[in-house]
């Protein structure tokens, strides 16, 4: 199957080039960096690795996944999404990969808390966070969830039936649930998670970040729950 690889990305000059540097480039087509409108050297560090760089200057995780999309070649088959602060291990995008191209499934979540989270990795509210969000979904939608990480690999055909909208924080477990309410066949996966390279989270590094991304993922389970496609 024919693989590409989306990198979000804001802020992150100190980490890009090393995360990229890990990166398995016989596995991917495309391997694309969105830059979300970095106030840093994001970009052009990018660009020195000899990828492809696209800016989205929306900001937005959900808007910058979508650019990401946008500029897929028609013939990529699978999608695979990855953080840029270093914190995934690019290698283990084959764990994500191989129940995809062994046929069995459609999406492949990979799980941190399955997996070997280095400590300090994941804080406490985060930990919190996923728990009470992979019970909500358990609650309404009876399929048990154990992380919302974003290393995460889907074919692009089933993407394409998930109607993804969401252009922030609630990109994540709107894919999650959507992929229920569509039938597709899921699975999880454990992966490794590290202590980010450098820099300061944009989400778990502040209080502001973390009650703003779980305001979004709870509103996004409440809208999700409510609306019928």
């Amino acid at each position: 199957m024919r693989a590409a690889l989306i990198i979000p990305a804001l802020n992150e000059e100190a980490s890009i080039e090393a995360t990229l540097d890990e990166v398995p480039t016989e596995l991917y087509e495309q391997i694309l960096v969105v830059d979300n409108g970095s106030s840093d050297r994001t970009f052009q560090v990018a660009l020195s690795r000899g990828v492809t760089v696209l800016s989205e200057p929306r900001r937005g995780y959900g808007n910058a996944c979508l650019c990401g999309l946008a500029a897929l070649s028609k013939d990529i088959d699978v999608v695979v999404f990855m953080d840029a602060d270093g914190s995934d291990v690019p290698l283990e995008a084959e764990r994500l990969l191989a129940p995809i191209v062994a046929g069995h499934s459609d999406v492949v979540l990979g799980s941190r808390t399955l997996g070997d989270a280095e400590v300090g990795s994941l804080n406490t509210h985060q930990r919190t966070g996923n728990v009470i969000a992979t019970l909500l979904i358990r609650l309404f939608w009876r399929y048990h969830y154990t992380d919302l990480g974003p290393f995460r690999a889907l074919r692009l055909s089933s993407l394409r039936e998930l109607k993804m909208s969401d252009s922030n924080y609630g990109w994540t477990i709107e894919m999650q649930i959507n992929a229920i309410r569509a039938g597709l066949r899921i699975a999880e996966v454990p992966v490794s998670y590290r202590r980010r390279r450098a820099g300061c989270s944009k989400v778990s590094g502040s209080v502001c970040g973390s009650f703003s991304a779980g305001v979004k993922i709870l509103w996004t389970v409440v809208r999700l729950r409510l609306t019928h496609w």
